[in-house]
C-alpha cells in the first residue's frame, strides 16, 4: 500500500515539474490574454451589447469573458502555472547549487578527452615550480584557482560568473512576484469611471460593477479642451484638474493637465484622461432667424428635440450641435446646428446651420435664414481611476525579469583547469554558453600559456 502512495506522489510531482505542462500553461495564457484584449472588459457599453446575439452575450458573460482577468479559470490558470515553476525550481536548483558550490576540481582521464578546447605545454623545470608559475598566469589571466593534489599530479581549477547559472531561477522567481502583485492589485486595488463638467467637481466615481466609491477628496474640472485634426478627428483632448482637500486646493497639485498618456496620480488613485462631452442638463443652444426680404432678426434659446413654432407658422427643431462640425462636413470648422424646419403647409427639411460661415446658411434661398450662433453648454471630461496597490511589486517583478533574462542569456559560466604533471602542462577549457566567444579567449589564454617558461 505504501508504494503504491509514494508512486501516486512520485506522479503527481512528476505531473507539476513537467515542461510539457509549462508549454500547455504559456499557450492556454497567451490565447486567454488574446480573448482579454479583443473583448471589451468590464461594464459594457450599449452600443457593444446591441451589436452581438443575446445568446453570445450570456455565454460570454458566464465564461467571464468580460471580467477575465478576474475569473476563476484565469485565476486557476495562473496558481498552476505558479506551482509549476515552484516544483521545477524546487526539482532542479539544488543540483545547479552543488554544480556551482562543488565545482569539479579534479579532471579525470575520460574528462580530459572530452574537451575539444586544450593546449600542452612542455618544461624542464619540477612540478612545484610549475605549478607555482602556472597558478600566478592562472590568477593574473583568468581568475585565482584552487590547486588540488592527487596522484603526484596538480589540478588547477579556476572559474567565472558561475552564478550565472542561477539566472533562469531569478526569472522564476520574478514571474512569481509579478503574479503576487497582480493578486495585491486584485484584491485591494479598483477601477472605475467618473465624469466632471467644466467648472464643477465630485468625490465620488463609478466601479465597473456599478456601486458608487467615494474617492476621499474632491476632484475639480477647471476647464476641459480639445483641438480636431483637419479631418474633424480629434487630435488631443485635456482635461485641467485640481484637487481639493476640505474645499481647498492641494499644493503642487492645482491645475493639472491630464491628458492621454499622462495621468494624475494622488494618494495612489490614478485618473486617466478616456474620453469627453457635451453636457446637455440645463444646456441651451442659440439659433437666429433672419428673414430674407430684410427684417430684423430673432434669436431662440432652444434645447435639443424641443419643436420651435415662428410666427409665420414654420416650425423648426434643433436635432444636434456640435462644436466641430469638421468630421460631419468636409471643408467647414467650427461650431454647427442641424436644424429640421417644416415650412407652413409644407414638408420638413433637414440641413446644417453654420456659426462661423453665414454666409453658407444665406445659400439656402428659403425666405427664412438660420445661423447657428453657439450654446452655454459646458464640456465634460470623462476620467478612468484606477488604484493598484501591487503595481510596485509588479515593476519589482519586472526589474527581477529584466536582470534574470541578461544573466541567463548574456552572460556564461566559465571554467578552465591546468594538469600539472612532470614535465607537462595541460589546459582545458569549457563555457556553458557562446562557446565561439569563448574560444577566442582560451586562444588568447593558450597562446600565453605556451609562451611561459618555467
Amino acid at each position: 500500500m505504501a508504494t503504491n502512495d509514494k508512486s501516486f506522489a512520485t506522479s503527481v510531482w512528476d505531473f507539476f515539474c513537467s515542461l510539457k505542462l509549462t508549454l500547455f500553461l504559456l499557450i492556454s495564457l497567451a490565447l486567454t490574454s488574446i480573448i482579454g484584449t479583443v473583448l471589451p472588459q468590464g461594464t459594457l457599453a450599449p452600443e457593444y451589447v446591441a451589436s452581438i446575439s443575446p445568446t453570445r452575450l450570456q455565454i460570454y458573460s458566464k465564461l467571464g469573458f468580460f471580467d477575465m482577468y478576474h475569473s476563476w479559470w484565469f485565476i486557476s490558470l495562473l496558481y498552476v502555472f505558479s506551482l509549476n515553476l515552484v516544483s521545477c525550481s524546487i526539482k532542479r536548483l539544488p543540483h545547479v547549487f552543488k554544480f556551482i558550490s562543488e565545482p569539479t576540481l579534479v579532471l579525470g582521464e575520460g574528462a580530459r578527452n572530452s574537451f575539444a578546447l586544450k593546449k600542452e605545454l612542455t618544461f624542464s623545470g619540477s612540478v612545484e615550480q610549475g605549478k607555482e608559475r602556472l597558478t600566478a598566469f592562472l590568477g593574473k589571466e583568468f581568475s585565482v584557482p584552487v590547486i588540488t593534489e592527487q596522484h603526484g599530479e596538480y589540478h588547477l581549477f579556476a572559474q567565472k560568473t558561475a552564478w550565472c547559472r542561477l539566472g533562469v531561477y531569478v526569472v522564476h522567481f520574478s514571474i512569481l512576484v509579478i503574479f503576487v502583485g497582480a493578486i495585491i492589485g486584485s484584491l485591494a486595488g479598483y477601477k472605475g469611471f467618473v465624469t466632471i463638467v467644466e467648472g464643477s467637481s465630485v468625490n465620488a466615481f463609478q466601479k465597473q460593477n456599478g456601486q458608487q466609491m467615494p474617492l476621499g477628496f474632491e476632484v475639480l474640472c477647471e476647464k476641459f479642451n480639445v483641438d480636431f485634426y483637419a479631418s474633424g478627428a480629434p487630435k488631443e483632448f485635456r482635461s485641467i484638474l485640481t484637487v481639493l482637500e476640505n474645499g481647498k486646493p492641494v499644493p503642487g497639485y492645482s491645475q493639472i493637465k491630464v491628458i492621454v498618456n499622462e495621468p494624475m496620480t494622488y494618494k495612489g488613485i490614478t485618473f486617466y484622461q478616456s474620453s469627453y462631452g457635451q453636457a446637455s442638463e440645463g444646456s441651451e443652444h442659440f439659433i437666429s432667424v433672419t428673414p430674407r426680404n430684410g427684417g430684423a432678426a430673432e434669436k431662440f434659446a432652444v434645447r435639443d428635440g424641443v419643436a420651435v413654432t415662428l410666427k409665420d407658422g414654420t416650425v423648426f427643431k434643433l436635432l444636434e450641435a456640435t462644436q466641430e462640425v469638421r468630421q460631419f462636413a468636409p471643408g467647414f470648422s467650427g461650431p454647427a446646428a442641424r436644424i429640421e424646419v417644416t415650412p407652413k403647409g409644407g414638408a420638413p427639411l433637414t440641413f446644417i446651420a453654420f456659426k462661423n460661415f453665414p454666409e453658407v446658411n444665406a445659400q439656402r434661398g428659403d425666405a427664412l435664414i438660420f445661423g447657428y450662433e453657439g450654446t452655454n453648454a459646458k464640456q465634460y471630461t470623462g476620467l478612468q481611476v484606477a488604484k493598484d496597490p501591487g503595481v510596485w511589486v509588479v515593476w519589482l517583478g519586472c526589474t527581477l525579469m529584466v536582470i534574470g533574462i541578461g544573466v541567463a542569456f548574456f552572460m556564461s559560466h566559465k571554467r578552465i583547469w591546468i594538469v600539472v604533471t612532470k614535465g607537462h602542462a595541460r589546459i582545458y577549457g569549457n563555457a556553458s554558453k557562446n562557446q565561439a566567444a569563448f574560444q577566442m579567449q582560451f586562444e588568447d589564454i593558450s597562446e600565453k600559456f605556451q609562451e611561459i617558461k618555467i
